[in-house]
């Protein structure tokens, strides 16, 4: 079949399913759990939410950005194509490379695991956890697999279901509690030095992790009807959306337990239910974890496969990944490929190496895929084009800030866990000889 009589990707997803996306690929398991690691890093209420509205702020800047490019290129593969077209092919190639080898599905392989625990937990079947793992991702390849419309439709089911979980907790804290402790407390109990900003720096790891995956949803953009406008509504209406779920969360974890108690517990959210009501609350909650989790694994099954299938639409991957089925009109061999390659993971043990040097990788990319927006609006200049559409409020100060936010976070992992980083380095390098072999193999088919 030649590129010409290759079926394509259809445009079926709308705005109300592309912004449970653009959440559910932000809210996972980290939001029940990370809330106890900024508290250990800054003891008091009214530091603990601002670091969270910082990185509600950093966020929605990340949309903007985000917003404006898949305006200019509302194409299959998103940071694959800003970062090919903005910078050389081989950049965007690298990004795909270690998405596929470690960042998406060392991702997906933890999360899958927690999920599997979480549900042996709650349900007690006489089951191995590689079963569980096996079967979930199983079920969500088989669903993603029928067609982009039922694989978003099931995605913004289970985003539904995680969002209701939140409220849950969140009106249990505000409402329910007897003896809430205060928020108005000293917001430092120490002078400004540069031990409370490491604090502070340190605290924003956890919560910029936590904001994360929106970026994700630019994978999809030429599976998105009217693009150039619902992409834009989606990024910016999903991110605030959780942002405002986030702000929520913390106020009720610290108006709940208190900075001292938030800061001993690793489960805040179960800690939450029980004291609002009992062992069934934390049963309760237990179960929207899980859910989330399962949310999380359709999002990442739904929205990473399309950067591997543009790799290889592009000649830079096994061409057999660029298939699309005339009937489903999605990339079938792309989907599979991800998540045979998570399963694998995930009965190795190795995620939870993987993930310490994930993060220096995603946020790098993450940044400077945001850069490439400097190149855009140069070459725009350069030729005279009028260009309309979303533009960034607050170009280039605005931009400028997410990009050092990020890499940020990429200077102070390599700081503490330079070893670990390393090896994502190395595992990035690996990619060149590789996209090398690949671009030599396309230009000799030519």
């Amino acid at each position: 079949m030649t590129n010409a009589q290759q079926p394509k990707l259809a445009r079926q997803i709308g705005l109300f399913d592309a912004t449970m996306v653009v959440m559910g690929g932000i809210i996972g398991a980290g939001i029940f759990i990370n809330p106890y690691v900024v508290a250990q890093r800054v003891n008091s209420p009214l530091l603990i939410l601002s670091v969270w509205i910082a990185g509600g702020v950093i966020a929605i800047l990340g949309a903007f950005i985000y917003a404006e490019l898949g305006d200019r290129m509302p194409e299959v593969g998103g940071q694959y194509v800003y970062l090919g077209k903005a910078y050389h092919p081989a950049v965007g190639f690298l990004y795909g490379w270690v998405l596929l080898l470690v960042v998406q599905t060392g991702g997906m392989a933890a999360v899958t695991v927690t999920f599997a625990r979480y549900f042996l937990e709650l349900t007690n079947l006489p089951v191995s956890e590689r079963w569980v793992v096996l079967f979930t991702l199983g079920i969500l390849t088989a669903i993603n697999c029928l067609g982009v419309k039922p694989g978003s439709r099931v995605q913004s089911i289970l985003t539904v279901l995680k969002i209701a979980a939140i409220v849950c907790l969140i009106v249990a804290g505000l409402f329910l509690v007897k003896n809430p402790h205060p928020l108005l407390q000293p917001a430092l109990e120490h002078p400004v030095s540069v031990d409370l900003l490491t604090a502070i720096g340190a605290a924003m790891v956890p919560v910029l992790f936590s904001f994360g995956g929106w970026q994700t949803t630019n994978f999809i953009a030429s599976e998105i009807k009217d693009p150039r406008r619902n992409l834009a509504r989606a990024l910016i209406i999903g991110v605030s959306g959780v942002i405002t779920l986030y702000l929520l969360v913390n106020l009720v974890c610290v108006r709940v337990l208190g900075v001292t108690a938030l800061a001993e517990t690793m489960t805040p959210a179960s800690a939450v239910m029980r004291i609002v009501s009992g062992e069934r609350g934390a049963q309760l909650i237990a179960l929207g974890i899980a859910v989330s989790t399962v949310g999380f694994l359709s999002q990442a099954i739904l929205t990473a496969p399309r950067v591997y299938f543009a790799m290889a639409d592009d000649g830079l991957f096994f061409r057999s990944v660029a298939y699309v089925t005339k009937k489903t009109r999605v990339p079938v061999v792309a989907i599979l490929l991800q998540s045979v390659w998570a399963v694998i993971v995930a009965f190795t043990g190795k995620y939870e190496q993987i993930l310490d040097f994930v993060i220096p990788i995603d946020f790098f990319f993450i940044g400077l895929s945001a850069s490439c927006l400097f190149v855009f609006r140069r070459r725009e200049g350069t030729v005279g084009a009028a260009v309309k559409g979303f533009r960034v409020p607050g170009h280039p100060v605005t931009t400028v800030l997410f990009i050092a936010a990020c890499w940020l976070v990429v200077a102070n992992t390599i700081y503490k866990y330079p070893r670990n980083s390393l090896i994502g380095v190395l595992i990035l390098l690996v990619g060149l000889p590789v996209y090398a072999l690949w671009a030599r193999k396309g230009r000799a088919q030519v």
